[in-house]
């Protein structure tokens, strides 16, 4: 047969993750993104667990080590700033722990997984797919360029709100489940000292963080409790003036993080979600990371599951040799314990992130204070403890490229 092909929608991270497995298979991986270049912003995101153990086979570890954010871990404080309590980053381990000792910038590992890809992927830039229609040989791809190629399966990366999904298993509302909070993210390049601490101050249903980054800049961190807003994500201006209203008279550092939310291009703001769905995969489409399985921000768990997601579903095309019905139906039957463990949230849920009273806020104080000690820190750490829901396979290389 031909080259066995793969189209990935979405250069963040899972979609070149996946790139480079499926090259490791013999499979030709090519990616679509429809921003017009490389995007390398981003909060710090965390690698933890499983997805460090996918890290360390693909062999980027070196380079991600160099690019650490050195965060002490997180530090509640009060409204002048003063220390109430911390968790810090070697206080518990594994996929479930609050805070991880390996943070990087996200646009700094996209930057390195596409760097890894760059001699033998091709990434269209600018472009995004318009239509899909699978026949017995593949999926013909209309691109919204006019563009249009075949390919012999097609993989959503593209994010909780995936155009593939979309097109693929049907609307949105289907799938993303609104936790009844918002999170917006912007950039504070000079942020004054931060003493290496992820510092959160917390109002009753709202909260202001700010968390170092790479080169001296700060990522701010607007969250908010709500079910009823209606907030467009096309529409920055509206977001940035709602976040005013909900901010308005909030203490510590209020007034310059709103105006660095002002100030900033990149400025981000949506839902805390998560993706449900009772199957990835369709026809010969499946959905990958938070396309198909996002446990929300509150979880930590974002950039491991695109990893391991993407681990997974290269080495089970590859070991299927060109039977993608087989090789969905595989990823499914491994990620299914993984995700469900990673769409669990810690204790409280959001009300545990945002909490609603003085009286709550207090108590989360009191909670982190006494998981230093013994023996609420192992009660706590088997709570959190994610490591063993999946035994990672170790696919050998089969080339599907080469068979008949």
């Amino acid at each position: 047969m031909n080259e066995y092909s793969v189209l990935i929608s979405g250069a963040g991270i899972a979609g070149p993750a996946l790139a480079h497995w499926l090259h490791r298979q013999g499979i030709r991986p090519t990616i679509v993104e429809q921003a017009p270049d490389v995007r390398l912003g981003g909060q710090a995101v965390d690698l933890r667990g499983l997805g460090e153990v996918v890290a360390e086979r693909m062999g980027i570890m070196p380079r991600v080590r160099e690019r650490i954010v050195h965060e002490k871990g997180l530090r509640y404080i009060d409204s002048a700033g003063r220390e109430l309590a911390t968790m810090p980053a070697d206080l518990f381990v594994g996929d479930g722990s609050p805070v991880t000792e390996i943070e990087i910038m996200k646009g700094d590992l996209t930057e390195i997984l596409l760097d890894l890809i760059d001699d033998h992927t091709e990434v269209i830039y600018g472009d995004r797919i318009e239509s899909m229609v699978e026949g017995p040989d593949g999926v013909e791809v209309t691109f919204r360029s006019g563009l249009v190629r075949t390919f012999d399966v097609v993989v959503g990366a593209d994010g909780i709100h995936s155009g593939v999904r979309a097109l693929a298993f049907g609307p949105e509302a289907d799938y993303v489940v609104h936790l009844g909070a918002y999170l917006g993210y912007c950039t504070v390049p000079d942020a004054g000292p931060l003493d290496d601490w992820f510092d959160m101050y917390s109002e009753p249903g709202r909260m202001l963080a700010l968390r170092p980054e790479r080169g001296g800049s700060a990522k701010a961190m607007l969250a908010f409790a709500a079910t009823g807003a209606d907030v467009d994500r096309r529409d920055v201006a509206s977001q940035k003036r709602l976040l005013r209203e909900v901010f308005d008279g909030m203490g510590w550092r209020a007034g310059e993080l709103l105006a660095a939310a002002d100030a900033d291009a990149d400025f981000h703001l949506d839902t805390v979600s998560q993706v449900h769905m009772d199957s990835w995969t369709r026809g010969r489409v499946a959905l990958l990371g938070d396309a198909g399985y996002c446990g929300s921000p509150l979880t930590g768990m974002g950039t491991s599951l695109a990893l391991v997601g993407a681990y997974v579903l290269a080495g089970e095309l590859g070991r299927a040799a060109g039977d993608h019905a087989a090789a969905f139906a595989r990823y499914e039957e491994i990620m299914r314990p993984y995700v469900a463990t990673a769409h669990t949230l810690a204790p409280g849920g959001v009300d545990g992130f945002l909490p609603r009273s003085r009286f709550m806020l207090r108590m989360r104080v009191l909670s982190a204070r006494l998981m230093h000690h013994w023996p609420m820190r192992q009660i706590v750490a088997r709570m959190l403890d994610k490591s063993e829901a999946i035994e990672l396979p170790d696919y050998a290389s089969t080339s599907v490229a080469a068979m008949p």
